[in-house]
């Protein structure tokens, strides 16, 4: 029942400043940040893969108002792929991006790279073909480097945006991947256009606060849905990835698998950097591609809250912090 609540304050100034200046806030938010910036979370990716364990790299930050702060956002992500590719990881190590830090949001429309439109701004006004001509860069280095680009979903109000974005980076880099929310209504539409050969497909309950007319809210229904967009994606074509820390989910997604006739390689299961590590670990040494959702920057508020809108067991040690420190 916090959930929404928590939701709501995710996009609340006051509540930023209150959270940021509580005496157990740094605490809690080292548990699921890496650290502030490409030199902390360096020596966690390496450790991670030494392990047997996979990594996706988020830069956290979603509040961009300006054309500069998207392309500073683009820039961080260049400087980590830099890093990467001296340590020779290839898809052990990818990216996450949300394409509302490559300024998706923005309200003016703006021109695409190199001047040349994509032909899309029309049917996505905003900040659309600014997004794309910033991430664009981004999935370019990567590809250079041996790995991929995941783009993140966000709201409902984002997904076409993004989709189109996606389907547009797919033409010269097929390995981009994208993210379905179970408890959107038109997932299981999205899932049967994206399950085909050469995608790459996570799919995630879904953290944002969404209204009754679009989204699940119901914990069970949620459930099924995802079970049933699960099984639309492990009978397909493409590579699923499995968003998820539930047990229960996990074991169905295996049998899933059994059933489709997929080898271990041939799907992979992905959690949150700070939640069930021993779980990662498990995984792995099972056999499956297990990779580590790791998120790092100095903008983590809107991330943070997030993880303690999903479970309540991440709100009471955040208030366990809180008062040990007070």
């Amino acid at each position: 029942m916090l959930g929404p609540v928590i939701l709501a304050a995710s996009r609340s100034d006051r509540m930023r400043r209150f959270i940021s200046a509580a005496p157990g806030t740094k605490q809690v938010v080292d548990r699921f940040i890496a650290g502030e910036g490409v030199d902390d979370v360096v020596p966690i990716v390496v450790d991670a893969c030494g392990r047997g364990l996979e990594v996706t790299l988020d830069v956290v930050g979603e509040d961009i108002t300006t054309p500069e702060q998207a392309a500073a956002a683009r820039d961080a992500y260049l400087e980590l792929i830099a890093r990467l590719k001296d340590l020779g990881l290839g898809t052990k190590a990818e990216m996450s991006v949300k394409l509302s830090m490559f300024g998706q949001s923005l309200p003016s429309p703006t021109t695409a790279l190199n001047g040349e439109p994509s032909g899309l701004a029309d049917k996505f006004p905003g900040g659309h073909e600014l997004a794309l001509a910033n991430v664009r860069p981004v999935v370019e280095a990567a590809a250079e480097i041996g790995t991929t680009v995941t783009l993140d979903a966000e709201d409902h109000t984002t997904l076409d945006s993004m989709f189109a974005i996606h389907e547009e980076l797919r033409k010269d880099f097929p390995q981009t991947g994208c993210v379905i929310q179970a408890y959107l209504f038109r997932t299981e539409d999205d899932a049967r256009r994206l399950a085909a050969a050469g995608s790459r497909v996570r799919i995630v309950k879904g953290a944002y606060k969404e209204p009754a007319s679009v989204a699940y809210q119901d914990k069970g229904e949620i459930d099924k849905a995802y079970v049933r967009i699960l099984k639309v994606l492990m009978e397909g074509d493409g590579y699923p990835m499995i968003g998820s820390h539930d047990p229960r989910l996990i074991s169905i997604s295996q049998e899933l698998a059994r059933r489709a006739g997929r080898k271990l390689d041939e799907y992979e299961f992905q959690m949150l950097y700070g939640i069930r590590s021993d779980e990662h670990v498990r995984l792995a040494a099972e056999g499956h591609r297990m990779r580590v959702y790791t998120a790092y920057g100095t903008d983590w508020y809107g991330y943070f809250m997030r993880r303690l809108a999903e479970k309540p067991a991440n709100l009471l040690f955040f208030a366990r912090s809180i008062l040990t420190k007070g």
